[in-house]
Formats: C-alpha cells, structure tokens, sequence
C-alpha cells in the first residue's frame, strides 16, 4: 500500500483545478468534462480498494476497476494533451504571411519538385549538392519539433553558428578582508574560471515520392517535408535529450545525476539525487522530500519530467490529508499537476525499478541546454532508389547540463 505523507502540503500544494470549459472547442470540452468525471471515479474506487485492503479482503475486483478507469484516464489525458499541441500549432503558424525569402523559396520548390536550379538558389548551394532550407521552412520543422518534442518546450534552446559552443563557469575564489583607514591593501585571490563545451551532433531523415507524384500533384512540398522530418527528428531528439551518450548526438540529462557516466563532467558537480523511500516503488514522502530538496531561487519556473508508466502510478499517492497529489488538467495549455508544479511526459524517462530515476524535477531553462546549429540542409537524390526521389534531411544539435543546482532527480531507493 502506497506510504502515505504525514508532512502538510504547503498552501501552494494540492488545490482543487477548476473546470473552465465554456471557451473550449466541443470536442475538447467533452474530454475534458470526461475527465473530470473520470478522475472523481477513480477516487472514489481507488479509497474502496485501499479500504478493502485494509479489511484484509479480497480487492481483485476492486483493482481491475481502478486499472481500467486509470486506463481510461490515460487516454483522455492523451486526447486532451493533442487537441492542446493542435491549439497551440494552429496560434503559432495561423494566418497568411509573407515570404522573407520569397524568391528562394519559389526556387527551392522547383529544385525539389524538377531538379532544377536557379540563379536564386545559389546562395543555399553546397560542394555536395545540398540546399539550406528557406527561413520559413526551417522555422516551421523547428516550431513542430517545439510541440512534439518535450525537452524543447522545456529546455533552453539556442542557435549557433559555429561548431560548437563554451561556456564559462565562475568557480569563485575572489578574496577580501577588513583594513584600516591607513593599512595597505595587499592583492587578494582572483576568481577561478572553469570552461564546458557542448558539442553537436548529426539529425537526419529521408524521407522519398515518385518523381511522377511531384511532377503530377499539388502536393504542398513545404507541409509535405515538414511532417516528415519532424517525425523522425523528434523520436531521435527525445531519447537523445534525456539519455544521449554523447556519441555524434547530445549528453542526454540524466546521465549527470549522481553515479551517472557524466557525473563528474560538469565544473558544478552532478545532479543531486533524493531516494524515494522504498526501494521498489514511489512514496509521496519522496515526493515532497523531492520537491522541497530544490532551491527556491528554481521553484517558481519548476516542473516535473516522468514516462505515462510513472504517471498511473503517481495518481494513487496522497497527502497526510487524503488528497491526491496529482490533479488533472482542466485547462488548455495547461498540462497536469503533481503537488501543484506542472507534470510533463517525457516518453524516454526510465519506468519505476530499483536504483532507477523515472522522476526529474526543477526548473529546465536553467538546467539543460540545447543548442541547434543553424539551418536545416536538404540533398535532393533522384538516383540511389529510382523511381523514388530521396530527400535527404540533416540538422546538426547538441546538448547537455547548463546548471546541476535547478534540477534533481528521483532516485527508487530506502
């Protein structure tokens, strides 16, 4: 049975989330509404489960209810996460603007469709044949990676232009002391400066169509090569973003946490870890023992990063007061809560086992770098798979630890 804390949640804490639909799209209202009441029966279900252990009687039953409500839950949750990203994508590309790049765009779209290349091309032009794809286009893939790809939303991201990127750590050191009015002021210590460098790593997709199909069709290359790319980029930044080896790809975040093969990469230390409380599963004395291990300067941009495996079992964990520490979301935009900070899945977070860290916590801005080399390049192929024209799609990204101090991590531990 999940330990229950006995410390009182703090005033910003478990508070109930009001159900504001009246603005919302229809269907997404009634997920939302679905969820509502999905969450008020697993409530209700899961305090006869736990009263029933308590009884020492039979709680088969009564577990099959709550997994298949927490099932259903599941799935809202998803519906209403995706009607969000299509809120979101729809005020971020809405509307009809014109091109920055007009004429290189139009010469782009006829490379990619015929092959041909125009005068306007040339300034996007490689020894290799590959093309810089126009600024929109590039924005566009970048703004969808943004949405599908949660460490974007969570990270600080920067574009560089060079290969790489140093940042200098102040390690302090200066010294001082007290003189008289008359006294001599002898040289003090200088401050000490440590480097770190982030270094990229090379994306890539390739997708292919007929050549008959873009010759023939309407179809949109720019929409087309987009949803794409973005897929296939977005599955590989993830995972890299959160366990990267570092190997022709970023240094994935959690392998900086205590005892990880980059603990002692970084000039201020590693990410600190607090243990759960049992050595196989989540306590919500761990919880809040996570929450309040993190400086306060970090708390108020803070978020919680976990797989949706994590998240079924951080339903069920209560205050001393009976109230659950994960609320749903009611509001668009708004993701769900845990212990009042906001609740990110992050699908390439570990599940719960022992000695794992399925749970990171703090403020991301501040604690993980991305950095994108600028520009996505496109290679037109109409030879290596004919009749099929490749378009071989690279973006050069990196990443890793900004600052260990605004994150911890939750390791599954007594």
């Amino acid at each position: 049975m999940m330990q229950q804390s006995n410390i009182i949640t703090r005033r910003r804490g478990i508070m109930g989330v009001r159900a504001d639909t009246g603005s919302l799209p229809p269907e997404l209202r009634q997920s939302v509404e679905a969820m509502n009441k999905a969450f008020s029966d697993f409530k209700a279900e899961h305090t006869k489960q736990l009263d029933d252990i308590r009884k020492g009687l039979p709680s088969a039953d009564q577990t099959a209810k709550v997994e298949a409500i927490s099932a259903s839950m599941d799935k809202l949750q998803k519906e209403i996460a995706e009607a969000h990203t299509k809120i979101a994508a729809s005020q971020m590309n809405g509307g009809e603007k014109k091109l920055r790049d007009a004429e290189y765009t139009g010469a782009f779209q006829a490379h990619m469709r015929s092959g041909d290349v125009q005068a306007a091309l040339s300034k996007g032009s490689a020894e290799d044949g590959g093309y810089t794809t126009p600024i929109e286009w590039d924005r566009t893939i970048i703004d969808k990676l943004v949405l599908i790809s949660p460490m974007r939303g969570l990270a600080s991201v920067m574009s560089t232009s060079k290969a790489g990127f140093s940042k200098l750590f102040n390690m302090h050191g200066t010294g001082s002391g007290w003189v008289g009015e008359t006294a001599a002021r002898p040289e003090t210590n200088s401050p000490k400066f440590k480097s770190l460098t982030f270094s990229h790593g090379e994306i890539y997709a390739n997708p292919s169509a007929t050549q008959q199909l873009l010759d023939d069709s309407e179809i949109d290359i720019e929409k087309w090569l987009a949803g794409e790319v973005e897929t296939e980029f977005a599955k590989q930044e993830g995972a890299a973003f959160v366990s990267g080896d570092g190997t022709n790809k970023p240094n994935g975040v959690l392998t900086y946490v205590t005892g990880g093969t980059n603990a002692a990469l970084h000039p201020l230390g590693a990410i600190a870890l607090v243990n759960s409380g049992s050595a196989a599963a989540l306590t919500s004395d761990g919880i809040i023992d996570l929450i309040y291990s993190l400086p306060s300067a970090f708390a108020g941009n803070a978020s919680f990063i976990m797989n949706r495996n994590t998240q079924g079992a951080i339903r069920k964990l209560k205050d001393g007061q009976g109230n659950y520490l994960w609320q749903p979301s009611y509001i668009a935009g708004q993701p769900a809560t845990l212990s009042g900070y906001p609740l990110v899945e992050v699908p390439d977070m570990p599940n719960i086992a022992a000695n794992a860290v399925p749970i990171l916590f703090g403020d991301f801005k501040q604690g993980y770098q991305i950095i994108d080399r600028i520009g996505i390049r496109v290679l037109r192929d109409p030879y290596t798979n004919k009749p099929y024209v490749q378009f071989y799609t690279t973006k050069r990204v990196g990443g890793g630890l900004l600052n260990p101090e605004p994150l911890k991590g939750l390791k599954v531990s007594a």
